[in-house]
């Protein structure tokens, strides 16, 4: 038990000996003795609503703040903005955002932990919409590219806040369920984005500005109202819930904590240190998170910057076409995530997940990049979208479930999305104007990308059982804990 860090904490927070009572209690029957069955899926479908489901709000509304440049796109912003081959403007504008959102990863983190989630980021959320109306209104492309760089510095805290929040809220093998819950509701969404940027784009004309300006402006402020509704939804961390708006009482707030502590015993973090917290970087499992979650987001980031665009200009489709049949293939994304998660939590199991998906990628880009017949590529492109925005959930799990400790998870949670910031400059430069209109050595870079990932994880999971077997005879733990054992 390390509950020590909370002993002198107020009536607002759980204390250590509230927890010890909740551990004996889940000690001694299935669901423990101060709560039924029932009483305790009430109470995660509470943490589930406030936590998972409002995160998943948010999360779509970023990820239209930050991939809304290829509805714009095909809405006339490059001949509006004088984006054109030779100055590669719309690659520049892309890639720029992705500079300060992987740069400021790792102390976003550091910020929530000591500002608290409600406060973190519901302010971010607000300044970004603020900077997104600014788009509507940019006189060339230079300045988007400086508003570009304040948003993803602004942005570079909310998503791994929000996988760092998540996994100090569930036991590991509930974890996948609410990783993909959170990422479906983004994600799908998100994907009809492409219909409402479609219908922001008949405000043209109106007040004297440009249909793709109203995208950025409606969005915008669309960003700064969810911003002010979240900050009288979200939660704290579960020790701090019972000052949360009442969310829960210190009762149930103890029961989760304990739940918490039985799985993996790292609820509390210890004091804050820089040389500690950095000192968990010398972990390579660390860093093939990030490889991981890099290559994934090397494929979505290519999908969700390029899709519209390959769909006008490479099969013809005409501007409404193309904006509306991005949506179908997130939708099919959104089902198939959440069924692997349902499977991947029930059976344990990680590594396999990701690899299926992988190896999806690799067929579908192989249909969307090689095949002549429209059909078959837009077939083509179900399956990439599929594959790659199931394995984000996917991934952000099994690094979820295989590292300990509240500034480690920390950490973790930073690099692996700031490998994923990496893998949307990949994404946003691979695939150039004077590629068009197949993008061949995009969709190449994408697939070996997926082939990548494949052999990582065969490493990993190599790895992780020669490390459990070391532990079922006995030898040194895992993280640090007796009895924890890699999930492969």
């Amino acid at each position: 038990m390390t509950a020590h860090s909370l002993d002198t904490k107020g009536a607002d927070h759980v204390t250590a000996d509230q927890v010890e009572a909740a551990m004996k209690e889940l000690s001694t029957e299935e669901g423990g003795a101060a709560f039924t069955a029932k009483q305790q899926r009430r109470i995660v479908r509470r943490i589930d609503l406030r936590l998972a489901v409002t995160l998943g709000c948010l999360y779509c509304i970023s990820l239209l703040d930050r991939t809304n440049l290829g509805a714009a796109s095909v809405a006339g912003m490059q001949k509006s903005l004088n984006m054109n081959k030779d100055n590669n403007a719309y690659t520049i504008v892309s890639l720029v955002f992705f500079i300060s959102y992987t740069i400021f990863q790792a102390p976003a983190v550091v910020f929530i932990r000591k500002l608290g989630p409600r406060n973190f980021l519901a302010a971010i959320v607000l300044a970004w919409g603020a900077v997104m109306i600014g788009f509507g209104f940019v006189p060339s492309w230079e300045v988007m590219c400086v508003l570009r760089v304040i948003l993803g510095a602004l942005e570079a805290g909310f998503y791994p806040g929000c996988v760092y929040l998540l996994s100090t809220w569930y036991p590991r093998f509930d974890l996948q369920k609410r990783n993909a819950l959170f990422y479906l509701i983004g994600s799908m969404a998100s994907g009809f984005g492409g219909i409402l940027a479609y219908g922001l784009m008949q405000m043209d004309g109106l007040s004297g500005l440009s249909g793709w300006r109203w995208i950025f402006i409606m969005e915008g402020v669309l960003t700064c109202v969810l911003a002010v509704g979240a900050w009288f939804i979200i939660v704290d961390f579960p020790e701090d819930s019972p000052k949360s708006w009442h969310f829960l009482n210190e009762a149930e707030a103890s029961w989760v904590v304990a739940r918490i502590e039985k799985d993996r015993s790292d609820t509390f973090p210890d004091e804050f240190s820089v040389g500690k917290y950095l000192r968990n970087a010398l972990d390579s499992k660390v860093w093939a998170f990030a490889w991981l979650y890099m290559l994934t987001t090397t494929n979505s980031y290519a999908i969700a910057y390029f899709l519209p665009i390959i769909l006008r200009s490479g099969m013809n489709f005409s501007v409404a076409a193309a904006q509306c049949l991005t949506a179908p293939p997130y939708v099919a994304a959104a089902i198939v995530m959440f069924i692997e998660s349902y499977y991947a939590d029930k059976w344990r199991v990680r590594g396999p997940v990701v690899v299926g998906n992988a190896l999806m990628g690799i067929l579908g880009l192989g249909l969307l990049g090689y095949v002549q017949n429209n059909g078959v590529r837009y077939f083509g492109v179900f399956l990439a979208t599929t594959a790659c925005n199931a394995n984000c959930p996917a991934l952000i799990t099994y690094q979820g479930n295989n590292v300990r400790g509240q500034w480690k998870r920390a950490l973790t949670s930073a690099t692996l999305v700031g490998g994923g910031s990496i893998g949307g400059i990949i994404g946003t430069t691979v695939f150039r104007a004077q590629d068009a209109p197949n993008y061949r050595p995009g969709i190449l870079t994408c697939l070996l990308a997926n082939v990548l990932i494949v052999l990582i994880v065969a490493a990993l999971s190599f790895k992780f059982h020669r490390a459990n077997k070391r532990v079922d005879s006995g030898g040194k733990p895992i993280e640090g804990l007796e009895g924890f054992k890699y999930t492969l």
